[in-house]
C-alpha cells in the first residue's frame, strides 16, 4: 500500500503539517472535489493540474487506504477554519484549580456562611476546594471541634461537591479537599 511513498522529504515537516500540492509522493490518488464529490483516481501530477485548474490546493486526507484520499480546496481557508477551531476548543477547556478556604475552628455564625457561599462559588466554577482550619498556640488540642466544622462544611456542601480527602492533620492546620460532583461540570 505505500510502497510507492517516497519518503526522503518527511523530516522537513511534522506531522501536524498537512501535506499539500507537490508535497504528495503517492503515484495515484483518488481526488475529491471541493464539493464532496469523488473524481475517480488520478495520476498525482493530473490531480495537481485539476486543483490548480480551480485555483485550489490538493490536500492529502488519508493515506491509510488504498489508493490515498486527497481532497480539492483552498488551503489558506482550510488553515483558518482549523485554527479557529483549536481556538474555540481552548476556550472551551478549563483548568481546575485548588481554591483555598481558610477558617479558625472558633468560627461565628455568619462568617461560616461566607466561607460556605465563597465554596459553593469555587466549586460551581469547577474548580476544587482546599478547606484549612488554622490553629494558633495551644488551640491545636481541640482539633476534634476543627474535624467537626469540616465535616458540617461537607455535608453542607454535599449537594454539589464530594470528599476528594478527609480531614488530615498538617503541621498547625487541618486540611479537607472537596472536588465539584460531575453533574455541575
Amino acid at each position: 500500500m505505500l510502497d510507492n511513498y517516497n519518503s526522503k522529504n518527511d523530516r522537513k515537516f511534522s506531522q501536524d503539517t498537512p501535506i499539500i500540492n507537490e508535497r504528495i509522493k503517492f503515484q495515484k490518488v483518488r481526488v475529491i472535489n471541493s464539493q464532496g464529490q469523488q473524481l475517480g483516481i488520478f495520476i498525482i501530477k493530473e490531480a495537481i493540474e485539476v486543483a490548480v485548474k480551480e485555483n485550489m490546493d490538493l490536500l492529502l486526507v488519508s493515506d491509510k487506504s488504498d489508493p490515498p484520499v486527497c481532497r480539492i480546496l483552498d488551503y489558506g481557508k482550510y488553515k483558518f477554519t482549523q485554527e479557529k477551531r483549536a481556538r474555540e476548543a481552548r476556550k472551551k477547556q478549563h483548568t481546575s484549580t485548588i481554591k483555598e478556604v481558610k477558617m479558625r475552628y472558633k468560627i461565628e455564625e455568619h462568617d461560616y456562611k461566607v466561607r460556605v457561599n465563597q465554596a459553593i462559588r469555587f466549586l460551581e466554577a469547577g474548580d476544587k476546594i482546599k478547606a484549612t482550619i488554622i490553629f494558633r498556640g495551644r488551640e491545636i488540642h481541640h482539633s476534634d471541634l476543627a474535624i467537626d466544622l469540616l465535616n458540617r462544611l461537607a455535608n453542607d456542601l454535599s449537594s454539589i461537591s464530594e470528599i476528594q480527602q478527609k480531614p488530615l492533620r498538617d503541621g498547625k492546620n487541618i486540611i479537607m479537599l472537596l472536588n465539584a460532583k460531575e453533574i455541575l461540570l
